[in-house]
């Protein structure tokens, strides 16, 4: 799901109009620039996802459109609120700022530093203040007020704090409540949906019990989050359709996708041989590698396609998490050196050793217990890991990483690139022709008004046109994987060719808007990609100058927008011969 940003929505952190992105777990919405630091901080401070190009599920969605209507950036903002910091001279970042060093230190203070958070009275014992938190929170879950929730949690409130006397966690209070955007905001936050209560009774049985199907349904997503992300990012299926999507991925994916070296048979068994803790921290890792990943194709797609994105935006590999050991923060960040190949074979054995650990015949915790694998219960645990060789603490200094892998992280981000637009190319067209009516009023094309535009062409004409320019596509992305640059230009042609049978479905002059523009980005794409793929055959005297990484990435955009208006186009003359 996606959502349209209404006009009159600014940026959280600066004021620019029309914000693209989210930061979910501060509930606010950022633009593009701002987005760029949050990324650079790590998930375990900023959690973003774009509004319009990231998948939703609506109650999470509708969570984040919650807060950052009541003013949930004032929290964040507290005393810059008081008229004595104005005087002080002490103010937010305008639009026109630039975002180094201004708005990123102001991005950084704000949510890193938490320098304009209320702070509370001091007291001898923090533990009984935090307690007290917590308390206040297990109560207020059952109303309605997300804000003053999320200002007990930024105060210190545990979203998995147990009561004494209750008996139960917040999740237990809110699911019982059928409070499902105060139970969104509180598995953001960690809290575990599977915890028992005193009678060994989870949050997915109160809501159950209760009669709350839908929330209980979504706090089951919410305790396979991490198979189903991973899942989805190998074969692109949406978490849900499958419950334990993690058995049907050897089925989904072709045996030559997997890496079958000694190496990473070797691998394989030292996955296998970790102990449940450290197998369910490797797996969290891994899953917000999938999410850097991920974050960058949705950055790349939205950007200038002209130009690729450049380098004060991008985020190489994940960001320290300082409540994590040197070690485990290097291991974290060698993830972005897996090619895709490598990197796709990972997620393979994480998954398939899910299933085995969670069916009992894997290796049992301290405690007697198997993993559960879900994101709210991955606490962290530093005293070892059994993490491949790795740099001393000294090689992993930012700026020092920064120089002498500036070449490898380049290469590998393209291959990152490369394989994540492929996916999307076809994805974006594989999932045009199937949406429902609901969901296609969600989509990127802008909502049209009036009555239905008789000239359009039928439904199944313009589905036939766009399958032909997927098989096209798919031959093109096929050539780009083999590096097989001379089949370029022939395949450009017929993607043209295809690209232009489509157009001529259409009027000269269509009576709308997001139709005449679905064309022209059509049209100008097919256009743009011969233009590029002619490069694949140069002269002799040129053939050692061209960039064969820059191309294959500047052909993969061009396809990516064909796509992208391809799709378009089906979901408008659907909508359309619907009304």
């Amino acid at each position: 799901m996606s959502r349209k940003v209404q006009r009159s929505e600014v940026c959280a952190d600066c004021s620019a109009p029309d914000p693209g992105w989210s930061s979910i777990n501060r509930g606010v919405l950022i633009c593009d620039e701002c987005c760029s630091v949050h990324r650079s901080l790590g998930r375990h401070i900023s959690i973003v996802k774009h509004l319009r190009h990231s998948g939703w599920p609506p109650s999470l969605l509708q969570m984040v459109q919650t807060l950052a209507s009541n003013g949930a950036n004032s929290i964040w903002e507290h005393s810059l609120l008081d008229p004595a910091q104005v005087q002080s001279g002490r103010r937010k970042p305008n639009p026109q700022d630039k975002v180094h060093p201004t708005k990123s230190e102001f991005i950084r203070a704000k949510y890193q530093m938490l320098a304009f958070v209320h702070k509370l009275p001091c007291r001898d014992d923090d533990g009984v203040t935090t307690k007290d938190l917590s308390k206040q929170l297990h109560s207020s879950v059952r109303t309605g007020s997300l804000e003053t929730c999320l200002r007990l949690l930024s105060l210190g409130a545990q979203a998995n704090f147990f009561h004494p006397e209750k008996g139960t966690t917040p999740l237990h209070v809110a699911a019982k409540a059928g409070q499902v955007l105060q139970a969104e905001l509180l598995v953001v936050y960690g809290a575990d949906p599977g915890a028992p209560d005193i009678n060994g009774r989870t949050p997915i049985d109160y809501a159950r019990q209760a009669g709350h199907v839908e929330l209980a349904e979504r706090l089951v997503e919410c305790q396979y989050e991490l198979t189903d992300r991973l899942a989805f990012y190998l074969c692109g299926r949406r978490p849900g359709e499958f419950r334990h999507p993690f058995i049907l991925v050897s089925v989904s994916l072709s045996l030559r996708s997997l890496d079958l070296s000694e190496l990473a048979k070797a691998a394989k068994k030292k996955l296998q041989a970790l102990n449940n803790r450290l197998f369910e921290e490797l797996a969290m890792d891994v899953y917000d590698e999938v999410d850097r990943r991920e974050n960058d194709a949705v950055w790349l797609t939205t950007q200038n396609h002209s130009t690729l994105v450049t380098e004060r935006s991008a985020v190489p590999f994940l960001p320290v998490n300082p409540e994590y050991s040197a070690t485990r923060n290097q291991g974290r960040q060698k993830l972005a050196r897996f090619n895709a190949r490598e990197f796709a074979t990972l997620i393979i054995d994480i998954l398939s050793d899910a299933k085995r650990r969670q069916h009992g015949k894997g290796l049992t915790s301290p405690t007697g217990e198997t993993a559960t694998l879900h994101l709210s219960n991955l606490q962290a645990d530093d005293d070892q890991h059994d993490y491949d060789s790795v740099a001393s603490d000294e090689d992993t200094d930012s700026e020092l990483t920064a120089q002498n892998n500036n070449n490898t992280q380049r290469n590998n981000r393209a291959k990152v690139m490369f394989l994540l637009c492929v996916r999307d190319c076809l994805f974006v067209l594989c999932g045009s022709v199937g949406r429902s009516s609901e969901e296609d009023s969600r989509g990127d094309v802008e909502d049209t008004e009036g009555e239905p535009d008789p000239t359009l062409p039928c439904t199944e004409d313009v589905i036939l046109k766009t399958e032909q320019v997927t098989k096209n596509i798919q031959e093109l992305l096929r050539a780009a994987q083999e590096f097989k640059h001379d089949s370029f230009v022939p395949c450009s042609e017929k993607i043209h060719l295809a690209v232009t049978e489509m157009a001529s479905l259409f009027p000269k002059r269509p009576a709308l808007d997001a139709v005449r523009s679905s064309l022209k980005l059509l049209a100008a794409s097919a256009s743009r990609l011969q233009v590029e793929c002619r490069k694949a055959a140069p002269s002799d005297l040129s053939a050692s100058t061209v960039d064969y990484q820059l191309l294959t990435q500047q052909v993969i955009q061009c396809a990516y927008d064909i796509a992208k208006a391809a799709k378009q186009l089906v979901t408008i003359t659907t909508r359309e011969k619907k009304h």
